[in-house]
């Protein structure tokens, strides 16, 4: 173990220019990985058994061939200190406090998944990213300053929450139709509270929102990725300054 920590630590001090990040977007349904010099992306099935020490010996079998120097996760709930806060929603347990650093042995940069697409999908200004996957990702970036937010577990009506009328399981459960009313609901309550410039819909129901309302357009969730190569860019472009 110590000969591996070393190793890192000399792998971590190549210039920030050199160096290869590898992002990790753990969702509900699969583990996505893509690094920004192959920018070929695997996966695996993630789900409810899935524990935090199974998903880094899933990842470092699935890219044992890539090299890579510096690791970004988008983790599927609160993040403090570089660590998830709580245990997942659709996932299994043993995440909250997990030292992702030490199990791979390599820096690594822990977010809200929902704030690292988000960080993929920005352009400037007041932007207010909403992802429409399992749950309800949620994040707001302003003149550059990340803010991961838990919008989806606030109260929406009857007792439940927004996540339960527009994440997946309310999708099942009202179908289609009711379900593009409750989003569009949503989005007008939210970007009337938060007054953003521009909306962005992520996540893997996205594509099942029909004329999106003004000031929303849809992303990619390949930004997801983005965001993650463009964490350790924007450390990078910090510490050139600082020189």
């Amino acid at each position: 173990m110590a000969g591996k920590t070393k190793k890192a630590s000399k792998k971590a001090k190549r210039p920030a220019s050199r160096r290869t990040v590898l992002a990790i977007d753990i969702g509900g349904t699969h583990v996505k990985v893509m690094t920004d010099r192959e920018r070929i992306k695997r996966e695996f099935e993630s789900g409810p058994t899935l524990s935090a020490t199974e998903m880094v010996r899933q990842v470092k079998a699935l890219t044992r061939d890539w090299s890579y120097d510096v690791i970004s996760i988008g983790y599927p709930g609160p993040v403090v200190h570089n660590r998830p806060l709580a245990e997942p929603h659709n996932l299994g347990r043993g995440w909250a406090g997990f030292d992702f650093d030490r199990a791979f042995g390599r820096p690594v940069k822990v977010v809200n998944d929902a704030l690292m697409q988000a960080i993929g999908s920005y352009q400037g200004g007041r932007m207010l990213f909403l992802g429409l996957g399992t749950g309800l990702g949620s994040a707001m970036i302003v003149a550059g300053v990340y803010e991961p937010m838990e919008l989806g577990h606030l109260p929406y009506r009857k007792g439940a929450t927004f996540e339960d009328y527009v994440g997946a399981a309310g999708l099942e459960r009202r179908g289609r139709k009711k379900w593009r009313k409750s989003v569009d609901d949503v989005i007008a309550r939210l970007s009337a509270a938060l007054e953003p410039d521009y909306i962005v819909l992520g996540g893997g129901n996205a594509d099942k929102v029909d004329n999106p309302p003004p000031k929303v357009r849809f992303g990619d969730n390949a930004n997801a990725f983005e965001g993650g190569f463009r964490m350790w860019k924007k450390a990078a472009r910090k510490a050139s300054t600082r020189r």
